[in-house]
């Protein structure tokens, strides 16, 4: 069994900083991507930022220059540092990634259970 469990989310005022942790655990041999997806009320789940194991990264147009997603491949872990928050920001924040858990077998997908970020005064 792998498990994502993510931490970090609560309420900032806009302007201030967030980082949010993504820690895989269980019977893992490998991470492929990992990403940080949102959704935010009334609206469809969006990628925010993804990285690869090669350490190549992609975002979401609204958050370029604000987010940062890095990763521990050590420790199984994928982060999201949020910086300059706004309040279109506010969703429940999940965490996605692609594991093996035994050589040459296929990937699984995993999401984790959420964390909410809550931009306001």
């Amino acid at each position: 069994q792998v498990q994502l469990v993510e931490s970090g989310g609560g309420l900032v005022q806009p302007g201030g900083s967030l980082r949010l942790s993504c820690v895989a655990s269980g019977s893992i041999y490998e991470t492929y991507d990992m990403d940080w997806f949102r959704q935010a009320p009334g609206k469809q789940r969006e990628m925010v930022a993804s990285i690869k194991s090669d350490g190549s990264r992609r975002y979401l147009d609204s958050v370029k220059g604000r987010f940062t997603i890095s990763r521990h491949d050590t420790n199984n872990t994928v982060y999201l540092d949020m910086n300059n928050v706004e309040p279109e920001d506010t969703a429940v924040y999940y965490c996605h990634v692609e594991l093996a858990t035994m050589p040459h077998a296929l990937y699984l997908e995993v999401w984790g259970q959420g964390t909410r970020v809550t931009v306001s005064n």
